[in-house]
C-alpha cells in the first residue's frame, strides 16, 4: 500500500477527551469527499473515541499506528 498524504495534520497531543474528538469532527465537516485527515494524538482514550465519532459524520478510519510511547497517528478519510 503505498504512503497516504494526509491533506490536512491535526496536533492533539497533549489535549484530553473530549477536544480530540471534537476539534476531529469539527475538521472533517470542513473537508471535501475524499481528503485525508491525519490526527496525531498521545490520550489512549482518544484512540477509542475519534473512530467512533468520525462514522457517525460520515469519515472512515484508514490506520491507527502507533508512532512513540503512548502516541498514535490515525488517518481519516472523509466520504
Amino acid at each position: 500500500m503505498a504512503e497516504v498524504k494526509p491533506n490536512y495534520t491535526l496536533d492533539e497531543r497533549g489535549e484530553v477527551c473530549p477536544i480530540p474528538d471534537v476539534d476531529t469532527r469539527k475538521k472533517l465537516k470542513e473537508m471535501k469527499s475524499g481528503e485525508i485527515l491525519e490526527v496525531l494524538i498521545d490520550y489512549a482514550l482518544s484512540k477509542e473515541r475519534i473512530p467512533a465519532g468520525v462514522k457517525e459524520i460520515g469519515g472512515e478510519v484508514l490506520s491507527i499506528e502507533e508512532i512513540g510511547p503512548s502516541e498514535w497517528r490515525i488517518l481519516i478519510k472523509k466520504l
